[in-house]
């Protein structure tokens, strides 16, 4: 090669350098860190994890190549929590998904600056999460879960699987703004329904217990089961408790009616994780949370468990057996 050819051809070269450094810094892995409410070894926690990867997969995030994606499980414990916020927050990654209300407040606490994707949380702007759904104004936004409304369809339901109940307590927890808003909800419907409605606060293994077994005998009586962290870490032992003292019980989601509760009301839990995904990858190509509008459940799911209703003694209606998206016999 001529000398003359060998000098543009190197000047070519060196004119493609910054390009080739820039497009290196861009493509630079990305750091996601994932706080999960529930254990690692639940199986619902599981499908939410698999359902947000699935949503980054498809997007063209894979884990280990384009980003780096740390998860922490925290199974209801307070002091956990707190512990991995700090910790989470001190790794500075890209964006952080907060999966469970639980985790938000402890998150902002520790940041206001690492962009939070949330989810299953109810009333943001009431927890002072957000300032509005529409233009959250932070550096959180996502999906919320309970609109608080819903506590009223619970007891319209519980009346119409065992229309002899005159008494529904319900459990909640009272440390959260959602168990204060629900039992608001159920209360204030509860008149109109001529029925007695009493809280059961619960924020212990232990209370629970002590709690349901305090109204067994009560004659009929039935069962609220409110959206919390809580309740959903300790939905085994809920429900054996309910079952075994025969008490009507609906339940805020699907898992419990798989797992033997009665009858359940409430949102899909799974595709919020899988549309969480999304807001991460906007994020992580540029766009903020303020700009995020938090987004509301978009599917309900009314379940019923005719297995658990044979065995409680209750012949549930074919109007109400109507309504359901799904009947487990």
């Amino acid at each position: 090669m001529k000398r003359r050819e060998f000098i543009k051809v190197l000047a070519g070269s060196a004119a493609c350098w910054p390009l080739l450094a820039r497009a290196q810094q861009n493509e630079r892995v990305r750091r996601i860190l994932v706080l999960m409410s529930l254990a690692a070894d639940d199986k619902e926690g599981q499908a939410r994890l698999s359902a947000f990867l699935q949503g980054l997969q498809e997007l063209g995030w894979i884990d280990g190549r384009s980003v780096r994606i740390d998860t922490r499980w925290v199974a209801g414990d307070s002091e956990q929590v707190r512990k991995l916020t700090a910790e989470l927050v001190a790794l500075t990654p890209d964006v952080i998904l907060a999966s469970g209300g639980s985790l938000v407040a402890p998150l902002l606490q520790a940041t206001r600056t690492v962009p939070i994707v949330f989810t299953q949380t109810p009333d943001p702007v009431g927890a002072g999460f957000v300032e509005s759904l529409a233009r959250p104004g932070g550096n959180a936004t996502g999906f919320s879960i309970f609109d608080y409304s819903t506590g009223g369809k619970w007891l319209e339901l519980l009346k119409q699987t065992a229309p002899g109940i005159t008494r529904v307590a319900v459990i909640r927890d009272p440390a959260t703004p959602q168990g204060i808003g629900q039992f608001s909800a159920v209360h204030s419907l509860a008149p109109s329904l001529r029925i007695e409605v009493v809280p059961l606060n619960a924020r212990e293994p232990n209370e629970i217990e002590r709690t349901i077994a305090t109204i067994a005998n009560i004659p009929n009586n039935g069962l609220i089961v409110t959206g919390s962290n809580f309740a959903i870490v300790h939905r085994k032992l809920i429900i054996k408790l309910a079952n075994q003292y025969k008490l009507p019980a609906i339940y805020p989601l699907r898992l419990f009616a798989v797992e033997g509760g009665l009858i359940c009301y409430g949102p899909e839990p799974i595709e919020p994780h899988k549309r969480a995904a999304g807001y991460v990858d906007r994020i992580l190509k540029g766009e903020k949370p303020s700009d995020l509008p938090v987004q509301a459940p978009t599917k309900y799911e009314l379940v019923i468990n005719l297995k658990t209703a044979k065995t409680l003694g209750i012949v549930v209606s074919p109007a109400l057996l109507a309504q359901a998206n799904e009947v487990i016999e």
